[in-house]
């Protein structure tokens, strides 16, 4: 019941001014965002891939309001490409990025969007990493799968991210999965209406496992974002039914989730890529990673009750 709650919530600028200042929240913000400036999410980067492990990287910042504003988060990715190279990193960690940071949501925001993003890409490529395009609400869908489609005539390894709770996403796994894309297969962790999407936990796992035996019976490079053990455990399953081999796959969980398991998984020799968030715009990603998991919730109710 919470989780509609909280997801309403990440879009209140009431609610995010409290808990902005509440003294308890960056401490707690902290075990899910790396950092808020870009020397935070090298050095965050840099230790991650000294345990093994791959890296996504995200600027947060989302629902630009200005043409401005967009060209600013695409500053900073720019920024972040340059670092990761100068750092050696570029090789270990790849970019997440969300359009409507972009200007996506702005009026002519599909090709605003468009454009802002290519010079990433460009750059990313030169560098000699990737850039994910990260799903939003069920209204930026088409557009974002438009633009990756575009992307991928000269930039074969722009990864897009399908999500299980929306009705359209077994039908969006055949395209991508017969196209050869990077795809990463996550639940979903917007508020969705039921006209589009599942409403049921139960509806969400087994779409979520539907779309992942597509996507590892075709042509593409799955991206298994989960958590859950029993979807670890299908994947893998999946996986060796279908002759996927190790590395033609891989799982992806966020920072500061699951980090046994993160570890576990690289040392079995499975690929494992963490999805680290940096930035000042937490906000909207921190309510939503407390939708996403009643522990996360229960996590940071202790830490207010302790620091009270």
């Amino acid at each position: 019941m919470l989780g509609p709650v909280l997801l309403a919530a990440a879009r209140s600028d009431g609610i995010r001014r409290a808990v902005s200042a509440a003294p308890v929240t960056r401490s707690v913000v902290a075990r899910f965002v790396a950092g808020e400036q870009l020397p935070d999410a090298v050095a965050a980067s840099a230790g991650l891939a000294a345990r093994g492990l791959g890296v996504t990287l995200d600027h947060l910042g989302e629902d630009v309001t200005d043409k401005a504003q967009a060209e600013r988060s695409r500053d900073a990715c720019l920024a972040l490409v340059e670092a990761l190279e100068r750092a050696g990193l570029a090789g270990d960690a790849e970019l997440s990025v969300k359009l409507s940071a972009f200007g996506q949501a702005l009026p002519g925001g599909h090709d605003l969007a468009h454009r802002n993003v290519l010079p990433v890409v460009e750059a990313a490529t030169a560098a000699g990493t990737t850039v994910t395009l990260d799903m939003e609400d069920h209204t930026t869908t088409d557009s974002t799968l438009a633009i990756h489609r575009d992307l991928l005539t000269r930039f074969p390894a722009t990864g897009a991210v399908v999500q299980s709770y929306l009705f359209r996403t077994e039908e969006d796994c055949h395209a991508l999965a017969a196209a050869g894309a990077r795809v990463r297969l996550v639940k979903g962790a917007y508020r969705e209406p039921a006209a589009v999407a599942y409403q049921d936990r139960r509806d969400v796992d087994r779409s979520y496992v539907r779309c992942l035996r597509i996507l590892l019976a075709g042509e593409g490079y799955p991206m298994v974002g989960t958590h859950d053990p029993r979807l670890i455990a299908v994947t893998q399953a999946l996986a060796a039914r279908l002759g996927r081999a190790r590395d033609a796959y891989e799982f992806q969980m966020l920072y500061g989730i699951r980090e046994e398991e993160q570890r576990r998984l690289a040392a079995d020799g499975h690929r494992m890529r963490v999805y680290v968030p940096y930035g000042t715009d937490w906000y909207g990603y921190f309510m939503r990673r407390l939708a996403e998991r009643p522990a996360n919730l229960a996590f940071f109710a202790r830490s207010l009750a302790t620091r009270t």
